[in-house]
């Protein structure tokens, strides 16, 4: 364990928990009846073997044994989750609202709505404004399209209802949903406290820490969260399922930035992630952060290269043989795998020995299209630079012209 773990759960450890302190002056009558009638709902399903006793509660009864109320005192878990929209005072200058943004392809806003408490009702409201399209695609084996939403239901309410549990509300800040054409984007203040969404997806258990340990009980109680672990596990798989693309976590700036995406980016790539027995979900993950052109972990990177799932230099991978064989993207593979430097530079030399002297603008072009699909342009310059310094060194060219306009002829 780094020293940054300790200190974050030291800190965690011993940080007063904000969402359990009770409100001076709130009553029973600043909470929603709707929100409280739903609450009992969910507990009762959860807790299937209370709930002939659940019936004989009253309302305090009830929030009591729920863990929203202390001793039938309103605490700040009680006015996010259930309170009055009016009653939102009581947490002041804290904020309990969901701003949900409908954007187009260019980025540009179309919609917007906020949502205040009680938070177990704005979870609902928001998920209706969400405008879950079908998606199709050919499966393998039939001519008949698979059509499917484009976000499983249970994504988008665990994504929402982890920012509300996780929100940092001594920030004094909204939880943000942003709709694009193709993927759903989830912000909430704060650190994330496990450190890293590969740590949660591997040990696939309870988080022994939370910033908002009595809010967070409280919405297990009320079937919002499941904090027996499990439910970003639980969005990776839904999403290798679908064939998706895996959601991606931003812990930078301070907020946890979670997006969902709503298609395929390679068929038959995905289809064979989703589908091969031999690769783990840990495995997945990794080789997604390829696809995608992010940046892998040192031990990513050495795992990846034991089982020959990767080739190419830091940063730019790309998939390895043995992948590219099972998805079909043979092409792809030798577009990204480089010829032997020999290739190269008897290539240089071949083509001068036919046209006498090339300048410099033709010796890129004859390469350009040959050089590795990763290298970006001034990685192809540079390539060809390294290659004609090694023919002059060896006595095989020289530049008749200048260094600005050069024309490569053979000694």
């Amino acid at each position: 364990m780094n020293l940054e773990e300790i200190e974050r759960i030291r800190a965690q450890a011993t940080t007063e928990d904000w969402s359990a302190a009770t409100v001076r002056d709130a009553t029973i009558a600043d909470l929603d009846e709707e929100a409280i009638a739903l609450a009992r709902k969910n507990y009762k399903n959860k807790f299937l073997e209370k709930a002939s006793e659940l019936d004989l509660w009253d309302d305090i009864t009830f929030l009591n044994k729920a863990k929203i109320t202390i001793k039938g005192k309103i605490t700040r878990t009680a006015i996010i989750l259930l309170g009055r929209e009016e009653s939102e005072h009581f947490i002041n200058p804290a904020e309990a609202k969901v701003r949900w943004l409908l954007k187009d392809a260019n980025g540009n806003d179309k919609d917007y709505a906020i949502f205040g408490c009680p938070m177990i009702l704005a979870v609902d409201k928001v998920y209706a404004k969400i405008r879950n399209l079908k998606y199709r695609y050919i499966k393998d084996g039939t001519l008949f399209p698979e059509e499917v939403n484009q976000y499983e239901p249970y994504s988008i309410r665990e994504a929402l209802n982890n920012c509300i549990a996780h929100q940092d509300y001594t920030k004094h800040g909204r939880i943000n949903v942003v709709e694009m054409d193709d993927q759903l984007i989830f912000t909430n203040l704060g650190s994330f406290i496990p450190g890293s969404v590969e740590k949660v997806v591997k040990e696939d258990a309870p988080e022994e820490h939370y910033r908002n340990r009595f809010l967070a009980a409280a919405m297990f109680n009320l079937k919002m969260v499941d904090t027996a672990g499990g439910g970003i596990k639980k969005i990776f798989n839904f999403q290798r399922e679908r064939f998706f693309p895996m959601p991606d976590y931003d812990l930078s700036g301070g907020k946890v930035k979670v997006t969902i995406a709503g298609k395929i980016l390679e068929m038959e790539y995905a289809r064979m992630l989703a589908r091969n027995n031999d690769l783990t979900l840990e495995e997945i993950i990794m080789l997604d952060k390829v696809q995608k052109k992010k940046v892998l972990t040192d031990l990513e990177e050495k795992h990846l290269r034991s089982k020959r799932l990767i080739e190419g230099r830091k940063p730019n991978y790309f998939i390895g043989l043995k992948v590219a064989e099972k998805t079909g993207q043979k092409a792809t593979y030798s577009k990204n795998k480089a010829f032997d430097k020999k290739y190269y530079l008897d290539l240089i030399e071949k083509a001068i020995r036919e046209h006498k002297s090339l300048e410099r603008s033709e010796i890129d072009e004859l390469l350009w299209n040959k050089l590795p699909d990763w290298m970006n342009d001034n990685q192809k310059k540079n390539k060809v630079g390294n290659l004609l310094s090694e023919l002059r060194m060896k006595g095989k060219l020289e530049n008749r012209g200048t260094s600005k306009n050069p024309r490569w002829h053979l000694v």
